[in-house]
């Protein structure tokens, strides 16, 4: 976000980072959002959850100064993201922009150009380059075109263009979707070094398990609303039963599987289709018996079946009965951020 002529900001000091209070946004007849309710205290990881459609980039975008309210306030330590946007926006990075003026360039040229953008000299806007290239393991990628990136180094690239102005808030939309487990694993700890070098962050994601390790506290949002919240712990301490974990020998029988559990169980289940792990809560356990008979009998295999404390995806599947790794939906698709 733009830093040429500063403004000079009161304080980024206050405990919470984020606090909005019954946000609503429509479009033509359809709440998209609505009253959403969020605080962030500055300083840690909070994640927000929820199937897509379910209102949670919405709301984002909102935080963000994208989107104007319909109704209720939100604050970005203490500035009113309505009233005070050019100032909120110094205090932000936001990924889902596509961190690239020119395909042809290099990866150093192309953040050269973000760091001028943002008021950088020339020397200053090198040096950044240089820095945020080693911080996300590009450096021996800097001088190739960007049409020659991975996906996995365009996703770190976008990354390193939000923290050109180092903000204290960094909204992160969905920030390893399509990522393989390794680069995953790399954007987890450089988000956590984030935090620890004084950032804040606020995470959507549709992995489970990335909320689990990352999150500090959690939202839960379906249908427009925050359901839930709180830390994970909490969170799965308020379902309170256990769930059954069913690993497939081959793939490609893993619907089928599914199919099968929630006809014998008569429950929604969860996919994991990397893991090939389907989730489903055991509501009552004498049908498991009826459920491997059923499952033999559909010629599938299993190479693992075990029964499990409650975990984020039962919590997940219990507060919404949905499923979070479904298609994008138009509340969930990327948006072009303009920096001024």
């Amino acid at each position: 976000m733009g830093r040429e002529n500063p403004i000079q900001l009161k304080s980024v000091d206050a405990p919470w980072a984020v606090e909005a209070r019954g946000l609503v946004k429509t479009f033509g007849g359809f709440r998209a959002v609505d009253g959403v309710d969020l605080k962030v205290r500055a300083g840690t990881i909070y994640g927000v959850l929820g199937p897509n459609g379910a209102g949670k980039t919405t709301t984002i975008r909102m935080l963000a100064t994208l989107l104007r309210p319909d109704a209720g306030t939100a604050t970005i330590f203490g500035y009113d993201v309505v009233k005070e946007p050019q100032i909120v926006r110094q205090l932000i990075g936001v990924t889902g922009q596509y961190a690239s003026v020119d395909e042809t360039l290099s990866a150093t040229e192309n953040l050269i150009i973000f760091s001028r953008l943002l008021g950088l000299s020339h020397t200053e806007a090198r040096r950044k380059a240089a820095e945020l290239l080693e911080e996300f393991s590009l450096t021996e990628a800097a001088k190739r075109p960007l049409k020659k990136f991975s996906g996995g180094m365009r996703r770190r690239l976008d990354l390193a263009a939000s923290l050109i102005a180092q903000p204290p808030l960094i909204f992160l939309d969905e920030p390893t979707t399509g990522l393989d487990p390794r680069t995953r694993a790399q954007m987890w700890e450089t988000i956590r070094r984030l935090v620890k070098t004084g950032s804040t962050v606020v995470l959507t994601t549709q992995y489970l398990d990335e909320a689990d390790q990352l999150a500090d506290r959690i939202a839960v949002i379906h249908h427009g609303g925050v359901v839930a919240e709180g830390t994970v712990d909490e969170l799965k301490a308020s379902v309170g039963r256990s769930s059954l974990q069913l690993r497939v020998e081959e793939p490609q029988t893993i619907e089928r599987a599914r199919r099968c559990v929630e006809q014998v169980l008569r429950v929604q289940s969860i996919i994991s289709p990397e893991a090939g792990k389907i989730t489903a809560p055991m509501a009552d356990a004498d049908k498991v018996t009826d459920l491997l008979i059923a499952l033999r009998e559909a010629g599938i295999r299993l190479s693992e079946m075990s029964v499990q404390k409650p975990t984020l995806d039962e919590v997940f599947l219990t507060l919404t009965g949905d499923n979070v790794t479904e298609s994008p939906s138009s509340d969930e698709m990327d948006v072009e951020v303009s920096q001024g």
